[in-house]
C-alpha cells in the first residue's frame, strides 16, 4: 500500500492530471472514476490505483476486470491528492493514448457515407466532451481538431467524454484546410456553421459523405478556415442571442445529419 504524499508513482499521476506536456511525454492520461474504468480497454490500462476506503467496493464491482491488471492500493489521503474530482470515486487508472491519422479513418470504416466534425480552436474542455460524447450518439466517424483546440486528454475533457473518448476515432491537425481539402477530394460536403451564411442548416442533404466545422467559443471561424468549406450554414435564433454554445451547434448539426440518415 502507497502511504506517502511523495511516492514516486503519486507525483507520476499528479504530473499527469495537470500537465499536457506530462501527457505527451508519457503517451499516458488519467481515467477517473468506476464508468471510466469500466470502459476503458483493458490493453491500454498501464496501472489502476483505488483508494483504500473504497477497495472492498471497487473489486466487488469490478473484480473480473480488475484481474491482471497491475494495480496499487494507496491511502484516502493520498489518493484525495490523486484525484483531480471534488469528490474521488475511489478508482482511477493510467490508460496509454490512442493515435490515429486521417488515411487510417479512411480506409477503416465500411461505411460509404461518412460524417465527420471539425473543431477549430474550441477551447473548453467540458464543450469538447461533450462534442464527442454526442458525436459517437450521432453515429460520427471521426472527431478532427485543429492544433489550438482543447487537449482531449485533460481530465475534465475525459470525464465529459463519458467513455466516447476510448470509442470515438480523432486527431490533431496543424493545417485543417489541408485535411478539409483530402476530405473534399474523396468526396466528402464540407459545410461550415456560420453566423454570414443565407441559409438554415435544414436546407441540406446530409445523406452523402458530410463534414460540419464548428469554430470557437468566443470568434467562431477564422475566415481563411470558412473560405474552404462548400457551404455556409446557420442555425436560427431568436432574441438577442448571437450565438449558440460550441457543443450545442455541433449537436444540432450531427442530429440533423443523424435524422436524414435514419430515414434512408
Amino acid at each position: 500500500m502507497i502511504t506517502s504524499l511523495h511516492n514516486r508513482a503519486i507525483r507520476e499521476v499528479t504530473a499527469l492530471v495537470g500537465k499536457k506536456k506530462e501527457r505527451d511525454r508519457q503517451s499516458l492520461f488519467v481515467a477517473e472514476g468506476g464508468k471510466m474504468f469500466q470502459e476503458a480497454p483493458a490493453e491500454r490500462i498501464s496501472r489502476v490505483y483505488i483508494a483504500q476506503g473504497a477497495e472492498k467496493e471497487m473489486y466487488a464491482r469490478y473484480g473480473e476486470k480488475l484481474d491482471g491488471l497491475s494495480c496499487e492500493i494507496v491511502t484516502d489521503e493520498v489518493f484525495a491528492r490523486m484525484s483531480d474530482t471534488v469528490t474521488p470515486q475511489g478508482i482511477l487508472c493510467l490508460v496509454r493514448q490512442q493515435h490515429y491519422n486521417i488515411e487510417e479513418i479512411l480506409h477503416r470504416s465500411d461505411k460509404k457515407q461518412m460524417l465527420f466534425i471539425i473543431l477549430e480552436d474550441i477551447q473548453d474542455p467540458g464543450n469538447l466532451g461533450t462534442i464527442f460524447r454526442t458525436a459517437e450518439a450521432a453515429g460520427a466517424d471521426c472527431v478532427i481538431m485543429s492544433s489550438r483546440t482543447a487537449d482531449i486528454y485533460n481530465p475534465k475533457t475525459i470525464r465529459s467524454t463519458m467513455g466516447a473518448v476510448y470509442r470515438v476515432p480523432f486527431l490533431y491537425a496543424e493545417d485543417l484546410s489541408s485535411i478539409i481539402k483530402l476530405l473534399q477530394e474523396r468526396g466528402t460536403a464540407v459545410y461550415a456553421a456560420h453566423l454570414g451564411a443565407d441559409n438554415f442548416y435544414d436546407a441540406y442533404d446530409y445523406q452523402k459523405s458530410t463534414a460540419f466545422l464548428i469554430g470557437n467559443e468566443a470568434n467562431g471561424l477564422q475566415d481563411e478556415t470558412a473560405g474552404c468549406a462548400d457551404t455556409l450554414l446557420g442555425i436560427p435564433m431568436e432574441g438577442k442571442v448571437e450565438s449558440l454554445n460550441a457543443a450545442v451547434a455541433a449537436s444540432i448539426l450531427l442530429y440533423e445529419a443523424y435524422r436524414q440518415r435514419r430515414k434512408c
